[in-house]
C-alpha cells in the first residue's frame, strides 16, 4: 500500500528534469554520494532521492516520493523544525 501511495511515474520524472532542484546533499553516503531533489511534473511535487555514480559517468534514483506538508514547510524544499 505505502508503494501505491508514493508510486510517481517513470515518465513525470523524465518530463520534470528542468525543475529539479537540489534540497540536501549527502555526501558521504554509505555507498554513493547523494543528494535530495524537489521536483515538479504535470501538477506534482514530488522528491528524489539521487546517488550519482561518478566513476560510471551516471544517476541512480533511490527513491521518489510526495513530500507531507508536516515534515516540509509549504515550499517542500525546507524541513520543518520540531521543536
Amino acid at each position: 500500500m505505502r508503494l501505491e501511495r508514493r508510486f510517481i511515474p517513470r515518465e513525470i520524472i523524465v518530463e520534470s528534469w528542468p525543475s529539479f532542484e537540489i534540497i540536501e546533499e549527502y555526501p558521504t553516503d554509505k555507498y554513493l554520494p547523494s543528494y535530495l531533489v524537489y521536483a515538479e511534473g504535470q501538477g506534482l511535487i514530488f522528491h528524489l532521492v539521487l546517488a550519482a555514480d561518478l566513476e560510471g559517468d551516471n544517476v541512480r534514483i533511490v527513491t521518489a516520493y510526495q513530500p507531507s506538508i508536516d515534515e516540509w514547510e509549504e515550499d517542500f524544499k525546507r524541513r520543518r523544525k520540531i521543536l
